[in-house]
Parts: structure tokens; sequence; C-alpha cells
């Protein structure tokens, strides 16, 4: 199913086999439940490639949530907007995850399908060794990394004026 036009994609990114490596994934999971907006996407981005190109076409918004490893405590949640996420993604490669999200997103700039309201947020990450489950730490963080991302999909149609 690709995103219909003029909607907002959520992204989960990670490798749900890898403890704190999934917990992407696991907050797309916490925000699935409580999205009841139509025209938000919620797409497994497992971990990410340039397959996910078409599924991402004509979006007012996008949210990706990831691990992210920025030095801060198990579980400190961090949201990157706009030119931040993209600053971090050109600058940062602390996943494999980065590396991949940031080549689709500079396809996406290429095709011109790059949305401008756009978002990365990431948990820092305590563990990543074999294990379905994120650790105690990264558990804990997925509430409020989900709520952001609800935030800013809240903030983002009151912006553009759409209707919940």
């Amino acid at each position: 199913m690709s995103a219909r036009a003029k909607s907002i994609a959520v992204v989960g990114i990670g490798n749900s086999l890898l403890t704190d490596d999934g917990a992407g994934i696991h907050t797309l999971t916490r925000f699935a439940e409580d999205n009841t907006i139509e025209d938000v996407v919620c797409l497994d981005g497992g971990t990410v490639g340039l397959a996910l190109l078409d599924r991402l076409e004509n979006l007012d918004g996008l949210v990706a949530l990831d691990a992210m490893k920025l030095g801060l405590s198990p579980g400190a949640v961090t949201v990157l907007q706009g030119e931040d996420m993209d600053a971090h993604l050109r600058n940062q490669h602390g996943s494999v995850h980065e590396v991949g999200l940031s080549d689709l997103m500079d396809a996406m700039r290429l095709r011109g399908q790059l949305p401008e309201k756009r978002a990365l947020i990431g948990i820092e990450p305590a563990d990543m060794d074999w294990g379905t489950e994120p650790t105690e730490a990264v558990a804990a963080a997925l509430p409020e990394a989900a709520e952001a991302a609800h935030q800013l999909v809240s903030e983002w149609r009151d912006e553009g004026g759409q209707q919940q």
C-alpha cells in the first residue's frame, strides 16, 4: 500500500531481533495503537532501504522512529526536525539505519518529494545484542517517544488546517 497523497507517514526503523535496535519498531507499534487519524500512514521500515521510496511519495510530513546513539543516557528521547534532522543524517552515522535513512532522504530530495515537515525521533539504546524485547530503559521511553510523534503529527495537521 503506498502512502496517499497529502498524508503523514510515521516510519518505524530497526531490527526487532536486536533488543534496543528495535526501538523504532516498538515505538511505531505504540504510536499505531493510539492513532485515530485516517491519513496517517504507519510503516514498518525495517532496517530501511530505498525500497521504501515509492511508499513515501506525496507526503506532507514524515516522522522516522529509530534507536539513535548520541552518547546520552539509555532511554533518552531526542527529537530532530527539518534541517536539524538533515544535519544529523549528513554528519552522524551511529547505526546502519541512519545511513539508509540518509540515502532515502537524499533520494526523496532528488525526486522533489522531500516533505518540508520531517522529523527523526530517536531513543538512546542501552544494548544491541540478540533479543526480541528492548531493555528496561528503552521500554520505559517508548511512551514518551510515541507521544512525541503524536504531538508532531497533531502540530503539523493544525499548521496545515486539516481536521482530525
